[in-house]
């Protein structure tokens, strides 16, 4: 008997093992056209060249990490979307969308279809999420630790702070 996997509809028979979630570059860079593989392969050389890191692949994505990711690649059939994280919003032409991604990063995408746009602006920006990554990181994690735990009551249950008001009637009330 037969059935097909849910994620990626492959066919697949009975005691057969099967693990759809893992993938490799290998495995999401194979159907790219020659333009976008030379793109590809141009990225990858310029992105290993910053230092010590981890590169890999996850479900539809080309993953590049420090401590946390700093940026991903995501082959599509006519380019390649690029996203970066950074302490700052950039807002020119390159990039199609910026978000903020978590307090301090901001996620911005560029799609690449051809090997000669891999470079300045595009690598300066890259290398710029790579040297912050850590200290982006960093910063996050501290801000994390310093938050200030709720206020309990006499009772030890937590209370919600409101206006001015509603806490100078909760005083009187407790008087």
């Amino acid at each position: 008997m037969r059935r097909q996997c849910f994620h990626c509809k492959q066919w697949i028979d009975d005691g057969q093992a099967h693990d759809c979630w893992t993938t490799t570059e290998r495995a999401l860079t194979t159907d790219l056209p020659e333009d976008l593989r030379d793109a590809w392969e141009r990225l990858r050389e310029e992105m290993g060249g910053f230092g010590e890191q981890r590169i890999y692949a996850s479900h539809n994505s080309i993953m590049f990490a420090r401590q946390a990711c700093y940026a991903f690649v995501r082959p599509k059939t006519k380019f390649l979307e690029v996203f970066f994280f950074l302490g700052r919003t950039i807002r020119t032409p390159p990039v199609r969308k910026s978000m903020a991604s978590s307090r301090h990063k901001v996620a911005h995408e560029v799609r690449v279809v051809h090997r000669d746009q891999v470079e300045a602006p595009l690598t300066a920006w890259l290398r710029e999420a790579y040297e912050q990554s850590d200290a982006l990181t960093a910063l996050g994690k501290a801000t994390r630790r310093r938050a200030t735990p709720a206020r309990r009551t006499k009772a030890g249950t937590r209370r919600k702070t409101g206006s001015k008001q509603a806490r100078g009637r909760a005083r009187s009330a407790r008087r």
